[in-house]
C-alpha cells in the first residue's frame, strides 16, 4: 500500500501511527516458543547473548568489558588497602586527577577524613558541607571507597566533603552506623545550618544515607538540605537489592545470578549482612519506604543507578514512593553501566555522574 504525502501535521501523525502498528505487528509475529510462563507469572527465559549497549561511549564499552571479565577472577574482591582489587587502580587515577587537601580528624567522636579542593573553597561554598558515607556492604572498604566517592566531588564541586568512618559489621551491628552519622551530623550543626548540609553515599553508603534521615527524625534532628542515594535504594529487599534486577541487571552487570530467597527465612540484604543480624528488614529505620510518614519528611533526594546495576529495581521503587509523596526526587539511570560504575574517572559516563551530583547539591543546598 502507498500512502499519500502528508500535507499537514495530522497526516504526519497518521503515517507515524501506521508505521508503528506495522512494526509492532511484525515483531509480535515472530514465534517465542522458548519462553515459558508459569501460572504464578514466573517467566523462564532461554539462554541468550546480551551485547554491550550501543549507547555507551567507546570508553564505557571497554570499561564494561573490563569489569565483567574482572568479576570472573576470584581475587577481584580481595581488599588492597581497604578497596577491592578490581577497582584499586581507579583510586590512584583519581588522586592524580582530583588533587585535594586531606585532614584526618574526629567529628562528634567519629573518625573522619575531610577533603577540600587543593585550590581552596570559593565564597559561595564556604558555609556548605557534604557528608560522604562510603560503600562496602557495611563490612569494609574504608578508606578506599571513601576516597573514590569523595575526591571527585570535593575537587570538581569545590566544596568540603567529610567522609565518616562509621562502625560496620561484623564487629558492630545496627544501629551503630546510624548513631555515628547522627553524632557527626549533630557536631556539624554547630557550624553549619541544616539546609547547608548534604549527605550522599554509594551502595551501603546510599542505604545508610536514607537510614540516617529516618534516624534523624526519630531523634529530633533537623533534616539536611539534600541527600544522594547512589547505587542503592531504601526499600525492603529480597536477595541483593531485590526485584527484577536480581535476575536481569545483576547477571548483565556482575556476571552472576543470585538464588531466589527462601520462603521460610529472613533471606534479604538485611539478613545477609552481619551488620543487620536479627533485625526486621521492614523497620523504617532500615528501609524508610516501609513508612510513608517517614518518607514524606525526606529532603530533596537524588537517586543514581544503571541499567546493569543490581540495585536498579530498588532505586526505581524508591524514587516512585518519594514522588508519590511530593518529595522532590531526581532519578538518574545510566544506560549500559553497572553497580558503582562512577569509580572509574576516565569514562565519560562517570564524569556525567560527577557533574550531575554537583549540580544537584548546588541546586538544593542553602534552601530553607
Amino acid at each position: 500500500m502507498q500512502y499519500p504525502y502528508p500535507s499537514n501535521l495530522a497526516g504526519l501523525r497518521t503515517l507515524l501511527c501506521l508505521g508503528l502498528i506495522s512494526l509492532t505487528h511484525a515483531l509480535w509475529a515472530q514465534p517465542v516458543t522458548d519462553v515459558k510462563i508459569d501460572t504464578d507469572g514466573s517467566v523462564h527465559m532461554p539462554a541468550q547473548s546480551v551485547p554491550v549497549s550501543e549507547f555507551l561511549s567507546p570508553e564505557g564499552k571497554a570499561y564494561l568489558a573490563e569489569h565483567l571479565v574482572g568479576m570472573t577472577n576470584p581475587d577481584s574482591q580481595k581488599l588492597v588497602n581497604g578497596v577491592p582489587a578490581l577497582i584499586a587502580g581507579y583510586l590512584d587515577r583519581q588522586r592524580e586527577l582530583f588533587p585535594v587537601q586531606k585532614e584526618d580528624t574526629t567529628i562528634g567522636a567519629v573518625h573522619a577524613v575531610i577533603y577540600q579542593p587543593a585550590d581552596g573553597i570559593p565564597p559561595e561554598n564556604r558555609n556548605k558541607v557534604l557528608i560522604n558515607l562510603h560503600g562496602g556492604g557495611f563490612s569494609g572498604c574504608w578508606l578506599g571507597c571513601a576516597e573514590l566517592e569523595s575526591l571527585p566531588i570535593a575537587h570538581l564541586g569545590r566544596i568540603k566533603v567529610v567522609s565518616l568512618d562509621y562502625r560496620q559489621g561484623p564487629d558492630y551491628r545496627f544501629p551503630a552506623a546510624s548513631e555515628d552519622v547522627a553524632a557527626a551530623y549533630r557536631e556539624l550543626l554547630k557550624t553549619y545550618r541544616p539546609e547547608n548540609i548534604g549527605i550522599y553515599g554509594c551502595s551501603a553508603g546510599g542505604m545508610l544515607t536514607g537510614m540516617a534521615v529516618a534516624w534523624f527524625q526519630q531523634h529530633d534532628l533537623p533534616r539536611p538540605g539534600a541527600i544522594g542515594i547512589l547505587c542503592a535504594g531504601v526499600a525492603p529487599t529480597g536477595a541483593a537489592f531485590g526485584g527484577d534486577a536480581n535476575y536481569f541487571t545483576m547477571p548483565m552487570g556482575e556476571g552472576r545470578v543470585l538464588p531466589p530467597p527462601s520462603a521460610d527465612s529472613n533471606d534479604s540484604i538485611v539478613g545477609g549482612l552481619g551488620y543487620f543480624a536479627g533485625t526486621d528488614p521492614r523497620n523504617p529505620l532500615i528501609a524508610p519506604t516501609s513508612d510513608p510518614a517517614v518518607l514524606a519528611k525526606f529532603p530533596p533526594t537524588m537517586i543514581v543507578s544503571a541499567t546493569r546495576g543490581f540495585e536498579l529495581s530498588n532505586a526505581v521503587y524508591t524514587h516512585i514512593q518519594l514522588a508519590k509523596l511530593d518529595v522532590p526526587a531526581e532519578l538518574y539511570v545510566w544506560e549500559g553501566m553497572f553497580h558503582g560504575f562512577f569509580y572509574n574517572p576516565d569514562v565519560p559516563e562517570s564524569r556525567e555522574c560527577f557533574d550531575l551530583i554537583i549540580k544537584f547539591f548546588n541546586k538544593w543546598l542553602g534552601k530553607a
